[in-house]
């Protein structure tokens, strides 16, 4: 994250900002890679969502009041399955829980006295990337107007690739469709990296929680657990690993 956030980090006397002064503009600079990433994920979504069946109306709504891409893609799985719409709603509950531990440790890095409008606000656009990038600033607090224009560019852009896969139908090849959705992978890692390279504990860290991950996928009394359980699972424990072994911040 130091390749993309360092142009924002403002020094004085070699000490990094509190974040007081990081204005909506700084958020958007900041939210364009994840941004330029969720581009060709949504166009996927659009265009997955067309050749399934699902109306227009509907998946544009998805993207503008549901804004989770694992979410809208097994929404829409579901939906082309007949699965009824109480099933369809628990399985992406779960699969969303883990949005409150993200939305939780966000909020306790945003200025204090923030109102709680202000607050919903800024949760309701929290997605793992904005997540990633937010949690991986160097200031101690983050002002609401960076998170709003972090959290903003990156619905714009994956409304706008929703719009664009919507309507292109299923008109590009089936070849080139099921290749962008690797680009989330590749644009989370992207993200990842860095931190990874300069931080042990944030390296050890991601270690555990891909460790974890792996035992729930493999080991037979776990296998079945669903995706989201598996994932809120994997998020307490590294998360409790971290807070156990690395209870401040540390480069090192």
């Amino acid at each position: 994250m130091s390749q993309i956030s360092s142009p924002l980090l403002s020094k004085r006397d070699g000490a990094v900002s509190d974040g007081a002064n990081l204005t909506f503009y700084h958020g958007v600079t900041a939210g364009l890679p994840v941004a330029l990433g969720y581009i060709p994920i949504a166009i996927t979504f659009g265009l997955l969502a067309n050749a399934a069946g699902v109306p227009n109306h509907v998946s544009i709504m998805m993207s503008l009041l549901v804004f989770a891409g694992a979410s809208q893609f097994v929404g829409v799985s579901l939906l082309a399955a007949g699965v009824t719409h109480w099933e369809i709603v628990l399985t992406t509950f779960i699969l969303n829980l883990r949005h409150f531990l993200m939305t939780a440790s966000v909020s306790q890095r945003i200025r204090q006295g923030t109102s709680k409008k202000t607050l919903a606000l800024t949760a309701f656009g929290v997605t793992d990337e904005t997540f990633t990038v937010a949690s991986l600033r160097r200031e101690p607090e983050l002002s609401p107007a960076f998170v709003l224009g972090l959290n903003m560019v990156a619905f714009s852009a994956w409304n706008i690739g929703t719009w664009i896969g919507v309507f292109l139908g299923a008109g590009l090849p089936a070849s080139l469709q099921a290749s962008m959705g690797i680009a989330l992978y590749a644009m989370f890692i992207g993200l990842l990296i860095p931190s990874m390279r300069d931080s042990r504990a944030v390296l050890l860290i991601s270690l555990l929680a891909a460790g974890i991950h792996s035992l729930l996928q493999w080991l037979p009394p776990l296998h079945g657990l669903s995706t989201g359980w598996t994932i809120i699972i994997t998020t307490v424990l590294a998360a409790t690993a971290g807070a156990l072994f690395y209870p401040e911040r540390s480069d090192t």
